[in-house]
């Protein structure tokens, strides 16, 4: 990963977070970087809102956040559109 500028921060560092499956209620931990999971309890696939970030415009997201972490955030932004 290259030098980042500060508004990828908190894609860099994740930090956990609290989503209730829409399902069974389960209360499940999400990384904030995460967009999608499978729910501890029911095993279904949930995901929530990721807010905007730069890594949708910026022309070196890429290298910020290194390609994997990229492609992940980028292909569940795009299903949402």
């Amino acid at each position: 990963m290259k030098e980042s500028c500060p508004g990828s921060k908190e894609i860099r560092s994740p930090y956990p977070e609290e989503i209730i499956c829409p399902y069974c209620n389960n209360k499940n931990e999400i990384w904030s970087d995460e967009p999608d999971m499978l729910c501890k309890e029911c095993n279904t696939k949930i995901s929530r809102e990721m807010p905007p970030s730069c890594i949708q415009w910026c022309p070196s997201a890429r290298e910020c956040l290194g390609v994997e972490k990229y492609e992940r955030i980028m292909r569940v932004r795009k299903t949402k559109l």
